[in-house]
């Protein structure tokens, strides 16, 4: 583990980020008011004929208030989810929607199906509260859910404590989520399931090893650093988690404009992703040697900062021209991966908000994927499907390799053209990685441009419901 060199300097990330979190279940049943789940040809006898004379049919995600003989609420129906995947917590709207209550899904679920909905019911509570006065009378505001036979709640526990915390660290504004506030989170993490955090800072980077994760974040006031967490038994599979932490991106001296801006402050989403992972792992006892390594910095704009042309060597001994200083994900993950490939760990797995190439190839909710690993993007891309939780291969093409070619260093940090932008960056990411037999390679959005259930505008996990299932029937099947 890297060694500590300096604690101080890193703020409390504020109670919004607790990972505890209130969850709307209940036990109880008797009075509990049931949901049937239905399609236009499966309302119930009872109410075909109020349905008819107010016009519902079923339509997915819809949902119908029942009356009872006795003039109160007797039963809910709700439209039976598309089939298509594209909504992964459709039973969020009920949750946010219904009155104050207790409900019971009255239609049989699978297990699959019982988890998906309740941890739904959970996420469609979810709101970003920090900066807005809190409501003493929510709580008695909320609905109550029993949890339908077969859910496994303390994963739903996890997974929605998980998400949560993804979500409040990118919806936060840098202004306080800098570097040594995302180093707090982590701190925090590790407090609740007795890790180790390492954290090196500023100049220190330099004498450590870690140049390019200085050269980006040197310009800015708050100092950048690299964070090592770890969790596990020696002797356990080793699985490395990298993500990005660029707190904010002005982009440097190639500046990008406001509108670029608006959004910067989750270019450290894929940091936040990968303490999300991070907690379920943790939390539920993988038997796995976990690290997870997130370079924490601020790209700005100062007299030293780095420029276009400038040449730095890397901690793998390999020079990278600067052809864009807005490319700089890349440069911050570079040092990282090769500290993690050190170690070559059993698998390694890095997210990033690296290119918007993914965004328009892929658009905002399907997260890239790149490896060489068959079989592991075999896995990913089922169990996305599946789980509502996806993501999209893309090619680790080598006849793209070359673009990277520099005159004066062993690469740049930028292709020539604008063709491939996403591939481009991830081949750029793979000469890092040189020792480890299993990588994966995630460039994503974290961020839901438009609300959908379960799913409000603002930051958002993006794949970790998935990679956990993959991670715990690769290297622990007793887990599932």
């Amino acid at each position: 583990m890297i060694p500590s060199s300096d604690a101080t300097g890193m703020s409390d990330p504020a109670p919004s980020l607790s990972l505890s979190i209130p969850l709307p279940l209940v036990a109880r049943r008797d009075g509990a008011v049931p949901i049937h789940v239905v399609e236009a040809d499966t309302i119930p006898a009872h109410a075909k004929a109020w349905a008819g004379a107010v016009g519902f049919t079923g339509r997915p995600g819809s949902h119908l208030l029942v009356p009872g003989a006795d003039g109160g609420l007797g039963s809910v129906l709700f439209g039976a989810p598309a089939p298509d995947g594209t909504q992964p917590y459709p039973f969020a709207a009920l949750s946010a929607a219904l009155p104050p209550g207790c409900y019971e899904l009255a239609t049989p679920l699978g297990p699959d199906e019982a988890n998906a909905a309740t941890l739904a019911w959970v996420l469609g509570r979810y709101a970003f509260g920090r900066y807005k006065e809190a409501d003493p009378a929510a709580a008695q505001r909320t609905p109550l859910l029993v949890p339908p036979d077969g859910a496994d709640l303390d994963h739903v526990r996890r997974t929605a404590e998980a998400i949560t915390f993804v979500r409040d660290l990118v919806n936060t504004p840098a202004q306080d989520m800098g570097p040594a506030e995302l180093a707090a989170a982590a701190l925090r993490l590790a407090a609740v399931h007795d890790a180790r955090v390492g954290v090196i800072i500023g100049e220190d980077l330099l004498d450590a090893g870690y140049p390019l994760i200085h050269a980006v974040g040197r310009a800015a006031e708050r100092a950048p650093r690299l964070i090592d967490l770890v969790w596990g038994e020696p002797d356990a599979p080793r699985l490395t988690l990298v993500g990005k932490g660029v707190c904010f991106d002005t982009g440097g001296l190639d500046l990008k404009p406001s509108a670029g801006m608006l959004l910067m402050k989750k270019d450290m989403g894929g940091a936040a992703q990968a303490l999300g992972l991070a907690h379920m792992i943790m939390d539920a006892g993988l038997n796995l040697r976990l690290r997870v390594l997130i370079p924490a910095v601020e790209n700005a704009v100062a007299g030293n900062a780095m420029r276009p042309g400038d040449v730095f060597p890397s901690r793998k001994g390999l020079t990278v021209e600067i052809g864009n200083t807005d490319a700089e994900g890349r440069l911050v993950l570079a040092d990282a991966l090769a500290e993690a490939d050190e170690d070559a760990p059993d698998l390694l797995i890095d997210f990033a908000t690296l290119t918007g190439a993914a965004r328009v190839a892929l658009g905002p909710d399907l997260p890239a994927l790149f490896t060489t690993d068959d079989d592991l993007a075999a896995a990913i891309t089922a169990t996305g499907r599946r789980l509502r939780d996806p993501a999209w291969r893309l090619p680790l093409w080598p006849g793209y390799d070359g673009w990277l070619e520099s005159k004066v260093a062993d690469l740049n940090n930028v292709s020539d053209g604008g063709f491939a932008g996403a591939i481009t960056a991830a081949l750029f990411l793979q000469r890092f990685v040189t020792e480890t037999a299993h990588w994966a390679h995630l460039d994503l959005f974290a961020w839901t441009a438009k609300a959908a259930p379960g799913r409000p505008v603002g930051g958002e996990a993006m794949t970790i419901r998935t990679l956990f299932e993959v991670i715990a029937d690769r290297f622990d099947e007793a887990a599932l």
